[in-house]
């Protein structure tokens, strides 16, 4: 959890069940894994093709069931 602390401002990766991932700042989260993103994109990937789509969906709360994985930003990337 120190580590969401330090990611808060920052941009992050999160993979989702069903291939699905969201890239944007974290503004928030709490002890369940539920996230809020600003500035999010979702990116889609098509399974059979492996296309990935990139949908702008800028605020979104994340439930905590779906998270899959969580990237923090490099140590060296500077906050946005």
């Amino acid at each position: 959890m120190e580590l969401l602390q330090k990611s808060i401002g920052s941009q992050v990766l999160v993979e989702l069940k069903g291939h699905r991932k969201l890239r944007g700042r974290l503004r928030g989260y709490d002890q369940h894994l539920n996230l809020i993103l600003e500035d999010a994109d979702e990116i889609s990937v098509d399974v059979e093709s492996g296309t990935e789509t990139v949908e702008q969906v800028n605020t979104v709360i994340v439930r905590g069931d779906n998270v899959v994985i969580v990237s923090p930003p490099p140590k060296n990337a500077e906050k946005e």
